[in-house]
């Protein structure tokens, strides 16, 4: 692969995750502030969400790395009606934005609550365009392997499972600083991370089930399709079976074995530590399994005609 290449997946899988990560942040603000105020709620978010920024800001830095002239990417927003590429640049750079005005006033404190509130929901809502968009810059006739309804249900299952489980590592990140720092805090912040854990868990189960119920109908698919698909499916099960598979193992480890002990961990106070060595050891396997998964995703296309 080439380092353009790499740069595609580097930006997709850092866009998709910041997307995701953002949204579950705030599923899980939403939570913290009914079961123990909105102090406590932003002590447990808002180091998570600076985390945030930085991370799309290397996302677009990365896609630069793709295009054959970086000073011309202003040229990719002209055919917002037709593009989808258009489309994207547009969403992304909108999401980036929107998401940091909404970080830095929940980090300053500024504006009504409500206020900031409509701004979040703002950014998920484009944040999930976004991911739309990505998805259908691949939706193209002349790709059978990527012109499916898999393209984007895996987009949207890389969102959510990289989503999770980054604010897994955050939220456990999170309750160190405090358990160091400042301890009279620590306690509410230990339950309201496990109680997050726990709902990561179990979202990331179900997320690893509709992956693995999408992937044999998608083989399916490819098998009965062009000679393109069937060429596809051959290098999927052929030079690239090893990491297929591979891809499929990591999954399962860590979105289902690794998510399934987390899950009972989290129910067992006194049981912090194995829980954050849970949710890293978790986080790093489905991102390895993920990022396999976009490898396989960009070297098994095999195009229709010339």
């Amino acid at each position: 692969m080439t380092l353009r290449d790499w740069s595609l997946i580097v930006f997709t899988i850092l866009v998709q995750m910041s997307v995701g990560s953002f949204i579950v942040l705030g599923v899980v603000h939403f939570y913290a502030t009914r079961k123990a105020g909105l102090e406590e709620a932003d002590r447990m978010s808002t180091r998570a969400l600076l985390a945030i920024v930085p991370v799309l800001v290397l996302a677009f830095l990365a896609s630069l790395l793709h295009l054959g002239s970086p000073t011309n990417a202003y040229f990719a927003v002209n055919n917002l009606g037709t593009s989808w590429l258009s489309r994207e640049i547009l969403f992304g750079v909108s999401f980036a934005v929107i998401a940091t005005i909404y970080a830095f006033l929940q980090w300053r404190k500024l504006g009504p609550v409500v206020l900031r509130i409509i701004i979040g929901w703002i950014a998920a809502l484009v944040g999930l365009a976004l991911v739309y968009s990505m998805s259908n810059v691949y939706m193209i006739p002349t790709q059978p392997s990527w012109n499916t309804f898999a393209t984007p249900v895996s987009f949207y299952a890389t969102t959510f499972l990289l989503g999770l489980f980054a604010m897994g590592v955050a939220f456990v990140a999170n309750y160190a600083y405090y358990q160091r720092k400042k301890v009279g805090c620590a306690e509410a912040q230990c339950e309201l991370m496990r109680g997050a854990l726990s709902g990561i868990a179990v979202a990331s189960i179900i997320l690893v089930g509709i992956e693995l119920v999408v992937l044999p109908v998608y083989v399916a698919v490819l098998a009965t399709g062009s000679a393109a698909a069937m060429e596809s499916l051959r290098m999927m099960t052929g030079p690239y079976l090893a990491l297929f598979i591979l891809r499929i193992v990591l999954s399962f480890l860590g979105a289902g074995v690794l998510a399934f002990f987390l899950y009972r961990n989290a129910s067992s106070p006194g049981r912090e530590k194995v829980l954050a060595y849970l949710a890293y050891a978790a986080f790093i396997v489905v991102l390895a399994a993920e990022v396999i998964g976009r490898i396989i995703f960009y070297n098994t296309h095999v195009n229709i005609g010339l």
